[in-house]
């Protein structure tokens, strides 16, 4: 009797954005599109994104319930001198735990301004880091992020989050990384939708996402399908552009960039 292959565990990832800019529509964020990308290339399946103002008591119920929920939680925004950067406390307050000034951030910060008298208190701020966290290296403007057993804090300057991001992307441990084909046509959804349900049935095993849009002034679909198992990925792609073929939908195969 041959044994049943158990579900291949995936490893799952939630990023909580934290700002009031990013809810009035002041600034537009950039970091959610690049940690999907980024930890998808290692595994990791980003599963939920959290966007809170900068209210502590919000702050700290999503991390609460987000960390029971995902293997990785990332949060971005927040940890900068001002007033209204608060992540570090809430994180603190999240925890159950004291948050002070962390020697090593200390002496990071020290000899990065060099001048004492460029070393102010509101900078100063930056090096308050939650009882029991590690540090996460700056590479860009030496202020470290921190991480909290699977929750990790960064910066909210994109420039910032990716040198973060880089420099702690080893302690991360990932599944099989998500494949993804992408294929074109010619016709509407609501013309393709029924085949398109079906080729999904016999595919269980893949996510298969039609997207919608107008080329030319004509409709256009974007039907992408992802996997982890390059040959099912294979055999859903083939089904789906037979399919398509077979709807005189004009399928053709867009490489990914």
């Amino acid at each position: 009797m041959s044994e049943v292959a158990k579900p291949e565990r995936v490893v799952t990832a939630c990023l909580v954005i934290i700002g009031n800019e990013i809810l009035s529509g002041r600034t537009r964020d950039a970091n959610l599109p690049f940690l999907a990308t980024e930890l998808n290339r290692i595994g990791v399946r980003l599963m939920e994104c959290r966007v809170v103002p900068d209210i502590e008591s919000a702050i700290v119920e999503t991390i609460n319930e987000v960390r029971r929920k995902f293997d990785y939680v990332f949060t971005t925004g927040g940890i900068g001198p001002t007033h209204d950067d608060i992540t570090a406390d809430a994180i603190a307050r999240a925890f159950g735990v004291g948050i002070s000034e962390h020697p090593d951030a200390v002496d990071r910060l020290t000899r990065y301004y060099a001048d004492p008298a460029l070393f102010t208190p509101p900078r100063r701020r930056m090096a308050r880091i939650p009882h029991g966290a590690t540090l996460v290296d700056n590479p860009v403007s030496v202020a470290p992020g921190f991480r909290m057993e699977n929750v990790f804090t960064f910066a909210g300057v994109p420039m910032i989050v990716e040198g973060m991001f880089h420099a702690m992307k080893h302690e991360l441990v990932g599944g099989r990384p998500l494949l993804s084909r992408t294929i074109r046509c010619s016709q509407p959804e609501g013309f393709i939708a029924e085949k398109l349900g079906a080729v999904q049935q016999r595919h269980p095993d893949t996510e298969i996402g039609s997207y919608p849009a107008f080329r030319g002034g004509k409709p256009s679909v974007s039907l992408i399908i992802r996997g982890t198992d390059p040959a099912r990925v294979q055999a859903a792609f083939d089904d789906l552009i037979g399919a398509l073929i077979e709807l005189n939908a004009e399928p053709e195969e867009i490489p990914v960039s």
